[in-house]
């Protein structure tokens, strides 16, 4: 991508937000609600790169909260394997986007199976390889019975990066269902990507499935405390083609998080 066109895009992206953010802020100052968690996640990842497999702890900052303009989510991961092979090696990775609801900004009422629909704008970033993409696009709330929320959403990706990778696109699911068995509160979460870039400046890219669910146990609630506090379970990672490479994964991980 040349330096005009990195310009242009990001300039484009951060118009967006900033006039749509705006808005939402005259409205109100303060979030309609929140949550932020750590997530500790440990289990046995390859590098698609090196070759090979390592124990991989990876410490989660996760973030989602509602607003008057929609909803903001983000998270960071903070990664360092056992190896030292220039994969994920005291590495940080995190994504940043914004929600624009056409129900609370333009007071558009939705029946039937669409609760929403808007306007995203997402930012992707990796520390140790100066990883940068751009993603605007939209998104489509629905309505599913039992379901917290269930989000669909499509997207340019638009690189911006050191990378310097071709122009993709992705399209993304992301689901909270929570359920009981006897009197024990359970939640299973998580997302799926589709992803296409076509190469960068390693080489050609193949198109790549991501799928992080998670499957959460009540703890905190299940020992008398209170609900929604803390949680253990297991994250199953699926990644075909991982990172556009050859490799495919197929790992659970163990999972500790602390809601906040």
């Amino acid at each position: 991508m040349t330096h005009v066109k990195r310009r242009v895009a990001t300039g484009a992206l951060c118009a967006i937000s900033a006039a749509l953010g705006a808005f939402g802020a005259s409205r109100a100052q303060a979030a309609d609600w929140s949550a932020t968690e750590i997530q500790f996640e440990y289990g046995n990842l390859k590098s698609p790169f090196a070759g090979g497999d390592s124990m991989t702890p990876i410490i989660t900052l996760q973030h989602a909260s509602g607003w008057s303009f929609g909803d903001v989510f983000f998270f960071v991961d903070f990664i360092d394997d056992q190896d030292e092979d220039g994969f994920n090696d005291k590495d940080a990775y995190g994504e940043f986007y914004s929600y624009f609801s056409s129900a609370k900004v333009l007071g558009i009422k939705y029946s039937g199976p669409i609760k929403d629909v808007g306007l995203v704008a997402g930012i992707n970033f990796d520390a140790d390889v100066g990883y940068l993409s751009l993603l605007p696009g939209a998104y489509v709330d629905w309505n599913a019975p039992g379901f917290a929320f269930l989000r669909t959403q499509f997207t340019a990706v638009i690189d911006d990066s050191d990378i310097a990778q071709k122009d993709g696109w992705q399209g993304d699911v992301s689901w909270a269902l929570p359920f009981q068995i006897h009197g024990q509160r359970f939640s299973f979460e998580g997302h799926a990507e589709y992803t296409f870039n076509s190469s960068n400046i390693y080489g050609p890219m193949k198109d790549w499935i991501l799928a992080q669910p998670q499957l959460r146990w009540d703890i905190g609630y299940a020992l008398g405390g209170a609900k929604d506090r803390f949680f253990i379970g297991t994250e199953y990672q699926f990644w075909q083609n991982k990172l556009g490479t050859d490799v495919d994964e197929s790992a659970f991980q163990a999972l500790g998080v602390w809601r906040f």
